[in-house]
């Protein structure tokens, strides 16, 4: 039976290759490639680097488009929304704190609309977002499906390299599963993991992810002020296209650890009070991504046990 291996790769840093990675790239008949176009040129270039040198002779490479994802501006607004409502909310309250009953009364309902209707943004634009990322999964799978059909022999291993860990935010464990159920296709499977980004983030600030008695969230820029909102002290957060830290209303009440290409000769690290480096992270991402026309980052939003607290560990950019 044919049999298809999901290889995490690590974050960035032939290093980050586990043993096992390394034992599985030495089985594989044939690497599969998923080309994101030029712009991404360099992360194509690491994949075949390692493939050239973990693979063993004979196995063929097999290089197909990406399909393009709709990243309409829907999809991007939620975490700004979600932000925006925290500090008119909390505006609202302090106004009727001071105002008459009457005004107070007044003030609520309108406060309660706006609240409403801003929900019901949100959860439109979280669907149209849900929406998207599926239907790209689903001509994701197309290809993966003709891929394993065409290219891979009956007693043939195939290898899908996957940056980070396939189980945290990667769609290929995801798009397997499609094209299985779908039935056309017989294969066995064996996922393989890696070092996630978050583990290089903690590693490269010389911080621990997690605090005694207190959990660690991993969300995305749009769920970001929701997270805040509820509470969360530690959260991670992975696939921000918008720097939802800029706009928290907490940013004094919080520090961030940020790294992007970590792992590579271009790593970018960055920690500091949320409030006062914000606008530095913004601009050295901006300026990172026009140069190269991608970028992965991630970030810790850590709350501060006092007032005169400083980030600990690592490691800021020059």
């Amino acid at each position: 039976m044919r049999n298809v291996l999901v290889i995490g790769i690590g974050a960035g840093d032939p290093g980050h290759l586990t043993v096992q990675a390394i034992d599985a790239l030495a089985k594989a008949d044939v690497f599969f490639l998923l080309d994101k176009g030029r712009e991404a040129d360099d992360l194509a270039g690491l994949r075949r680097e390692i493939i050239a040198s973990h693979a063993r002779e004979p196995y063929r490479v097999v290089e197909v488009p990406d399909p393009e994802r709709d990243r309409g501006p829907a999809a991007d607004t939620t975490a700004n929304t979600a932000a925006n409502a925290t500090a008119n909310t909390t505006a609202n309250t302090t106004a009727c704190t001071n105002a008459h009953t009457a005004a107070s009364t007044e003030s609520t309902a309108a406060d309660i609309t706006a609240r409403t209707t801003t929900d019901t943004n949100d959860n439109a634009d979280m669907s149209t977002y849900t929406a998207a990322v599926d239907d790209w999964r689903s001509r994701r799978a197309d290809v993966v499906e003709r891929l394993i059909a065409r290219e891979l022999g009956d007693d043939e291993t195939g290898a899908f390299l996957v940056w980070g860990d396939p189980a945290l935010y990667d769609g290929t464990i995801a798009v397997i599963e499609e094209v299985l159920a779908r039935g056309r296709v017989r294969f066995d499977h064996t996922i393989i993991p890696g070092v996630s980004s978050v583990s290089a983030l903690a590693a490269r600030h010389r911080i621990g992810l997690t605090r005694v008695g207190r959990p660690l969230l991993i969300t995305t820029g749009r769920r970001l002020a929701e997270a805040l909102e509820n509470g969360t002290d530690d959260v991670v957060v992975m696939l921000d296209s918008g720097c939802a830290f800029a706009d928290i209303a907490q940013a004094a009440e919080f520090d961030i650890y940020w790294g992007a290409y970590l792992g590579t000769p271009d790593e970018i690290l960055i920690a500091g009070r949320a409030g006062d480096v914000a606008e530095r992270i913004c601009s050295e991402r901006a300026a990172a991504r026009a140069r190269k026309g991608w970028i992965m980052d991630t970030y810790l939003l850590r709350r501060v046990t006092s007032p005169d607290a400083r980030p600990g560990g690592g490691a800021a950019c020059p």
